[in-house]
């Protein structure tokens, strides 16, 4: 018996301790880094705190967290779209990343460098996406008192504090950096779930954009669009002669053979499917705010479904409380032959050639190069308006036509009471940078571009947190709730299981 109890023991101790599959060749490297793009999704989250929503009233259905989102409330449900569950994957995510890392120190074959690389974007994406959720935006005044996410570096290592959003950034920046000069396509089987090199730059010209950095902002956004960006513009023109409605539309903008997506990302979250299933329909995209602060608001392009040369006023579909350009919808994936059991998912294309060319323009527009901006938002102009559209036509913008076009435009008043009090032009309290009047009249109408290019994605709420916009949640039969300029609520609460093991909770009074 005795020898018998060693041949087992010996046996065991030939295998992994948990039967992990070792990581040991440059292919199952590759394969585990498919893990290090989270499968979870910040859109829900931020979509529901922005602007972009509105209550169409209590005779309508509605899901707890978005009810706690609108009214920025501290989330407690804990499903696929809530804070728990986002958090989790992230990190789960970050944790394949560092694991792919530590492998590839004993691997000699293939581009090790290469694959080092895209593990190094994948740990900074997913602690980016989570600090845009549940970190303020960057302020470089106060970069040292907000608080950061703990930034794990080693795989199987913990870090159990926040620190603070200066070190966050700097650390992003630094996994950024030292990615870039070896990102290659050459081993992707399908580059556009991965970050290919157009990906790679346009992730590091949006977070340097958040960061303040315009000059590395506008270096990454041009490599990421290259010579010719008006070729890689997505054709909205060519949607409104499919035959199939939003569900060929949403194909479409969702393909990876399509120029314009530099990267998709899957996750397994409801943002599309709220866009049009009843149960969402309390609060959503409603017909005031489509009409009077989205694709129907007064702009320099027309306005209105009729009058109006920008493609997507003509490409909404649903009912007066859920309108939406079919940008996402609800991806199913099944887990058995008859379909009755699996995972709703979403389809994000979290980086686009014409958000990153936005990008672009607002980094020019913070150095003043006024003409470059000017130039990329006229491309942005020409890829998304008609040359006309009942009695509208398709301007060519110039610092003169924008600044007298919005002298006809009243502001908003940062007391929203009324729905008729609705419009697109907000005050602009930048959060730790300046801007003077001509920065901010250019300022107005990119917004609005950014808006129109990122709604349902999560992004509205970032530029809101980033130019400390006050807006206002109206609530049928209650007071409207504001969200201030700085608004520590900016910050989403944390999973309430992470706080309870002891991480720092987002505070709420400022």
């Amino acid at each position: 018996m005795g020898l018998l109890s060693l041949a087992s023991c010996d046996t065991f101790l030939d295998k992994l301790p948990d039967d992990r599959a070792e990581v040991n060749s440059f292919e199952k490297v590759t394969q585990l880094l498919s893990s290090a793009y989270s499968d979870g999704s910040t859109v829900y989250m931020m979509e529901w705190s922005s602007d972009n929503v509105m209550d169409n009233g209590k005779m309508f259905s509605y899901r707890t967290n978005q009810d706690q989102l609108y009214r920025w409330k501290d989330v407690n449900t804990n499903g696929n779209d809530d804070p728990r569950h986002v958090w989790g994957k992230a990190y789960f995510a970050v944790g394949n990343a560092n694991q792919a890392l530590a492998s590839l120190d004993k691997i000699t074959e293939g581009n090790v460098n290469a694959v080092k690389a895209e593990a190094l974007l994948c740990r900074a994406w997913a602690i980016f996406q989570l600090s845009n959720a549940f970190c303020m935006a960057y302020d470089e005044a106060k970069a040292d008192t907000y608080l950061g996410l703990p930034y794990p570096k080693e795989a199987n290592v913990s870090v159990n504090s926040r620190g603070t959003l200066r070190q966050l950034y700097e650390n992003i920046n630094a996994d950024i950096e030292a990615a870039l000069p070896n990102v290659s396509e050459e081993y992707m089987s399908v580059p556009k779930y991965h970050f290919n090199v157009r990906a790679a730059y346009a992730f590091a010209a949006r977070f340097n954009l958040y960061y303040h950095k315009w000059d590395k902002a506008l270096e990454y956004a041009t490599k990421a669009l290259g010579t010719q960006p008006a070729s890689l513009m997505r054709t909205v023109s060519r949607y409104k002669s499919l035959t199939g409605g939003r569900w060929e539309i949403h194909d479409n903008y969702i393909s990876s053979s399509e120029n314009a997506n530099f990267m998709l990302q899957t996750a397994v979250s409801a943002a599309g499917a709220a866009t049009y299933y009843g149960g969402y329909k309390r609060y959503n995209s409603g017909f005031d705010v489509i009409m009077k602060e989205l694709y129907w608001a007064s702009m320099p392009w027309g306005s209105g479904s009729v009058d109006n040369t920008l493609y997507e006023s003509h490409l909404l579909y649903g009912n007066s409380q859920q309108i939406a350009y079919p940008r996402l919808s609800d991806e199913w994936e099944y887990l058995d032959a008859a379909k009755s059991r699996g995972f709703i998912r979403v389809v994000d294309p979290v980086f686009t050639a014409d958000e990153t060319l936005l990008v672009r323009a607002e980094a020019n527009i913070m150095l003043k190069k006024y003409d470059d901006a000017l130039s990329d938002m006229n491309v942005w102009v020409t890829a998304h308006c008609a040359p006309t559209a009942g009695t509208a036509t398709r301007p060519t913008l110039t610092l003169a036509s924008i600044q007298s076009f919005l002298q006809n435009v009243a502001m908003v008043p940062e007391e929203l009471t009324s729905n008729s009090d609705r419009g697109f032009k907000k005050a602009l309290h930048p959060q730790g940078f300046t801007i003077d009047d001509t920065q901010t009249q250019l300022l107005y109408v990119l917004l609005q571009m950014r808006r129109i290019e990122t709604c349902q994605q999560g992004l509205r709420f970032m530029d809101i947190k980033r130019y400390g916009i006050k807006i206002a949640h109206l609530l049928d039969g209650e007071n409207p709730l504001y969200f201030e300029s700085g608004d520590l609520r900016g910050a989403l609460q944390l999973p309430t299981d992470v706080i309870e093991s002891g991480l720092e909770p987002n505070p709420r009074k400022n």
